[in-house]
């Protein structure tokens, strides 16, 4: 990581504060044409004023096709900058420059290069969360949530380099064993620190509860494993995007859930599904990158038309073609708030 951490400050506002402020917010975006775009991670106040709340690839699919003049964009730098690219003709605007992200921060274009070089006939994949320059090295973007559907669209006698995320490209060696995957050593602080330890305290707490993992959180591989030994039962046992585990809670039978992955993403859980329950793995599965955005922050990017984020175009032609694959393939749902 690159930068130290932001502290994340904590709502302190009334529940008056919250609508008035909420109010300005859509008063704004009017007058603006503008849409607010937040991922499931942001703080509840700042999901329950956008106009989409999902995740990295249902969220860059409504920048590439809105008609709205201005993209407020609650989510972190790499996000805007993914806006910025699908729709040159919006102005982009992210709230908070503080907003980046630990795993982005892991690869440079350069290591790209280096590595590429090192495997020549390699395709390269890249999960979403990284730089555009990053991106206009590879010839795939991916979610968690299309990961699978972008491998199986490269030709199964090419090998492949996937980067940057360490957790999820072995999730895709685990899914995809007879495929060639190099992947490379990176890691979002946030789900790597969420231990098999603490998931099985929650469910120990919580027997009745099925247990949603993202594929990013450094327990996923180890609760495979023991499925596979037969020490823990597979039986309400999910790893899932994000977008995934929204439709799991809506789908499923049970009426308690534990969530493995950052917390933000419960507030949205607990709209569409009010009648369950919902425990994190972690409490501590905050991502103060993500929290660095506020309805102050969001108001003032409308009032004040900031900060803009914007892509060489040089850089974005070529990263725009390993979007537009990853957007062009996979299932990804968006929801409006209380949808």
């Amino acid at each position: 990581m690159t930068q130290p951490l932001p502290v994340i400050e904590p709502t302190t506002l009334t529940t008056d504060q919250i609508a008035t402020l909420q109010h300005e917010i859509r008063e704004l975006a009017s007058r603006r044409h503008a849409v607010v775009l937040a991922h499931n991670y942001q703080r509840a106040e700042v999901q329950d004023v956008a106009d989409f709340v999902g995740d990295s690839l249902g969220l860059s699919r409504q920048a590439a096709k809105t008609d709205a003049e201005v993209i407020v964009f609650c989510g972190v730098h790499f996000m805007a900058e993914t806006a910025a690219i699908l729709a040159p003709a919006k102005r982009v605007l992210l709230p908070d420059l503080r907003a980046g992200c630990s795993l982005a921060d892991t690869v440079t274009a350069q290591d790209v290069r280096r590595w590429r070089a090192q495997f020549p006939d390699y395709v390269a994949v890249g999960y979403v969360n990284t730089t555009a320059e990053v991106k206009a090295e590879l010839d795939y973007c991916c979610t968690s949530g299309n990961v699978l559907d972008v491998i199986d669209a490269i030709s199964p006698d090419k090998g492949i380099l996937f980067l940057p995320d360490f957790f999820l490209g072995a999730h895709v060696r685990r899914m995809r064993p007879d495929r060639k995957v190099e992947v490379w050593m990176g890691e979002c602080h946030v789900h790597r620190d969420i231990s098999p330890h603490t998931l099985d305290q929650m469910r120990k707490e919580h027997p009745a509860a099925e247990v949603l993992v993202h594929p990013e959180c450094g327990c996923a591989g180890q609760l495979i494993y023991a499925v596979g030994r037969g020490d823990i039962p597979a039986e309400g046992l999910h790893i899932a995007s994000t977008e995934r585990m929204i439709q799991l809670v809506r789908e499923r039978p049970a009426t308690e859930f534990i969530i493995a992955t950052e917390t933000g993403i419960m507030h949205r859980m607990e709209q569409l599904a009010p009648e369950k329950r919902f425990f994190p793995a972690d409490r501590a599965a905050v991502c103060a990158y993500m929290k660095t955005i506020t309805l102050e922050s969001t108001r003032d990017a409308l009032l004040l038309d900031r900060h803009h984020v914007a892509v060489p175009p040089a850089v974005a032609d070529r990263a725009r073609a390993a979007l537009d694959r990853m957007v062009a393939l996979g299932p990804a749902v968006v929801a409006r708030p209380g949808d």
